[in-house]
């Protein structure tokens, strides 16, 4: 049986197959004993700046179990349950509404059962896609449909690849062995904070494409659901494009958290829906080599992964918070618009994180007390409402306004310097935000540069406005996950107001999709 050692450190530079005498000495047995060992976990300790240190969990097994010495950070590992997914015969008609994360994930689920459907994507396969992104990134030139929100692998194909979650799940391992299976690097099976990078992704996407297409399912592009059929209260079938019709009895719903027509298409459909709270603010951009610098000390190690970042703050008088989101080592600033006529940033990097900058959202939570209206649907003006403010301070084109961060606290001057395209305009940012969110959103960073001194920089740029973190609103569903309204639909995902992350995500479509199995896996036994 093999044993699972936690705490084996290395300095940085140190090679890994020091590994082996290390856990021979911990578990007590010579080195010759030890006849495998297998990363676990593979994170690094920075919280000693003169002393970083790479911290490993393994996971070995020996010739002679007796003589090891189990306690502490020596246990036994017990055998994993063996993964089944019993066979289903059905004609149920599935039809899977969106290929982010849930949507994909869920398809590979139901493809385990030997269930097919019908996956409908508003947004173009992820290789077009890249071009049509490509080219608003340089020109300003933006599609509606094929954008960094709508197309195949979701709003986070255009991501860090981020695979953090703070969900516990045992369906995470599945969810990490299912993307190195499609290409994903093997190190995101043991990295403290696993991620891919936008790079490799797209390719990850692709491969999951063509795996369903074996298994049966029919994949269609630019075809968006533009209303749903119903008997009754109970859904029967889609509209695609206001033009064709598709028979449904059960529909998967993963619109992603942009699908703000969508949302109002269900809205007018008497789908229940509620306002949920969210965060906005602006994109911090700094020199990457100041954040290693910063977090690791002066003259770190060439070995060391990029330095990487995560800060709170709260205003308990207010209630308000102030955080940092969607961390984007070695990476760019990137324009993330989905309508005409307002600007949305985000942040991307590649596998490598090899970039000069280091950018994250810096955003503060607002609800529904914040929202124009009482409607389910007025987070999405409270959103557009930013973004169009945003546009105008551009003027136009999709140049996103730019602040350098001590203007922004008002103290001094610095530099406007950003890799976002197609470009910035400098200009103040306090105005193009709620009083309330640009209060706290400074107080925010001055906390933050006591945790990090030096944070607070000249060479800091901040950029508008931050708008996507997740959805503006709630698809209700009860506990067998379908709507409480509308039986037969099952909303999903980050769109659908229940996950944050590419991780999550796909979480909770393999969720909906094992409760869909299990339905029907009922309804066949039943006499």
């Amino acid at each position: 049986m093999p044993f699972l050692l936690r705490n084996l450190t290395l300095s940085p530079g140190e090679e890994e197959r020091l590994l082996r005498p290390l856990a021979a000495a911990k578990l007590g047995v010579p080195e010759s004993a030890v006849t495998s060992l297998s990363l676990v976990r593979k994170g690094v300790d920075a919280r000693k700046k003169g002393k970083i240190k790479l911290v490993y969990t393994v996971q070995v097994t020996v010739k002679d179990e007796s003589r090891v010495k189990e306690g502490g950070d020596v246990s036994r590992v017990e055998p994993a349950a063996r993964e089944e997914f019993p066979k289903l015969a059905s004609k149920e008609r599935i039809v899977i509404v969106g290929m982010g994360p849930a949507g994909l994930f869920a398809a590979l689920r139901l493809a385990e059962y030997g269930l097919s459907a019908l996956v409908l994507e508003r947004g173009r396969e992820v290789e077009k896609r890249a071009a049509d992104v490509s080219r608003f990134w340089r020109a300003g030139e933006l599609l509606p449909e094929s954008n960094v929100q709508f197309g195949e692998g979701g709003a986070g194909t255009f991501s860090d690849g981020k695979l953090t979650t703070r969900v516990k799940d045992e369906n995470c391992g599945w969810v990490l062995r299912q993307l190195v299976h499609f290409g994903a690097p093997p190190e995101i099976l043991y990295a403290a904070k696993p991620h891919i990078g936008t790079d490799r992704l797209r390719a990850v996407v692709k491969g999951i494409r063509e795996r369903l297409i074996q298994a049966g399912f029919e994949i269609r592009f630019e075809s968006r659901v533009s209303g749903i059929g119903l008997s009754g209260n109970r859904v029967s079938a889609v509209m695609v494009n206001e033009t064709s019709e598709h028979p449904c009895d059960t529909l998967l719903l993963a619109p992603g958290h942009s699908a703000r027509d969508t949302y109002a298409m269900l809205h007018r459909a008497g789908v229940a829906l509620e306002a949920k709270p969210f965060a906005v603010g602006l994109r911090v951009e700094h020199p990457q080599a100041l954040i290693d610098e910063i977090q690791y000390g002066r003259n770190p190690h060439p070995q060391l992964p990029p330095a990487e970042y995560a800060q709170a703050y709260n205003n308990e008088k207010t209630g308000r918070s102030a955080y940092s989101f969607c961390m984007c080592p070695g990476g760019v600033v990137v324009a993330a618009a989905s309508e005409a006529g307002g600007v949305v940033v985000n942040g991307m990097s590649g596998y490598r994180r090899n970039g000069p900058g280091a950018n994250s959202a810096l955003v503060v939570t607002v609800g529904p007390a914040d929202f124009p209206g009482a409607s389910p649907l007025s987070g999405i003006e409270f959103q557009r409402d930013l973004e169009r403010r945003a546009f105008a301070a551009g003027g136009g084109g999709y140049l996103a306004p730019a602040q350098s961060l001590m203007a922004f606290l008002g103290e001094g001057k610095g530099r406007v310097a950003s890799s976002y395209r197609p470009g910035v305009v400098e200009c103040e940012l306090t105005p193009l935000l709620p009083p309330a969110v640009a209060a706290t959103l400074k107080e925010g960073i001055r906390h933050f540069d006591r945790k990090m001194r030096g944070f607070m920089s000249a060479e800091a740029t901040l950029t508008a406005v931050e708008t996507r973190t997740s959805a503006p609103l709630r698809i209700l569903r009860a506990p067998d996950l379908q709507s409480v309204s509308h039986p037969g639909l099952y909303p999903t995902g980050e769109g659908a107001g229940y996950a944050g992350g590419i991780m999550s995500a796909a979480l909770d479509g393999i969720r909906v999709a094992d409760a869909i199995a299990a339905r029907l896996r009922a309804e066949s036994q039943k006499p």
